[in-house]
């Protein structure tokens, strides 16, 4: 199993590529500001092949770079329904002014992927050798999904690992992503943590949408926002 990941030049967003091996084609996991550069390295570091972009959520820290990695790529974008309107019309739903700079920038465009598919809650992506489970998280934004991959799904020997979960900004290492923000909910995300997060085996891996990797089990243990609802 390959997954490199990597941050983004704004909020250090990290984007992820995942693929069953060097030489094989690859999924990109919320393509940030500026990842073009690194992003196209790796791919052709691994000799990989793009065939889908998938969104965690909306927030264009995330997203920001969807379109032009889908055009170059000829790819789809995935993203659960409820944030799909940020992908081209991001100003309302970040609550901003239409044509309101925008990470300090003014003049930005921005419009759909061509082929831009809907996620839904417990569906299963099986995409470039990979089974991806999808589980709708909503709390930071309404549409906010976690993308569970299934190691031994993709033939890999796991080892003391079954699943690497791919968790946007629902989990962090020792955190959690904001609520305050247009679309967010202090009541939804604990209710995402309890039946998403919290309903996974200590052994997963998570890579977060921010900072260092952790796993379910060390979370449990020490992220104050779990162990308040336990």
């Amino acid at each position: 199993m390959l997954i490199e990941g990597f941050p983004a030049q704004v909020a250090g967003t990290n984007c992820f590529v995942v693929a069953p091996g060097p030489g094989e084609q690859c999924v990109i996991i919320d393509p940030g500001v500026g990842i073009s550069g690194q992003l196209n390295e790796i791919v052709a570091e691994h000799r990989l092949h793009p065939v889908a972009v998938l969104l965690t959520h909306g927030h264009l820290d995330h997203t920001f770079s969807v379109l032009p990695v889908c055009q170059a790529r000829d790819v789809p974008a995935y993203i659960h329904q409820q944030d799909r309107s940020a992908l081209a019309d991001p100003w309302t739903f970040h609550g901003l002014r239409p044509g309101e700079p925008i990470f300090g920038a003014s003049g930005l465009t921005f419009a759909e992927p061509e082929d831009v598919r809907e996620l839904r809650d417990n569906g299963t992506l099986e995409l470039a050798g990979l089974e991806l489970t999808v589980r709708h998280a909503p709390g930071h934004t309404r549409g906010s999904v976690v993308f569970s991959l299934d190691l031994s799904a993709a033939g890999e020997s796991a080892g003391e690992h079954s699943d690497v979960l791919f968790s946007g900004d629902v989990l962090f290492a020792g955190s959690i992503g904001r609520v305050d923000l247009p679309g967010g909910s202090m009541a939804e995300m604990s209710r995402s943590l309890q039946t998403v997060i919290l309903s996974m085996a200590d052994e997963v891996i998570v890579c977060p949408g921010h900072g260092p990797q952790t796993t379910i089990g060390r979370e449990r243990m020490t992220n104050p926002f779990l162990r308040n609802l336990m």
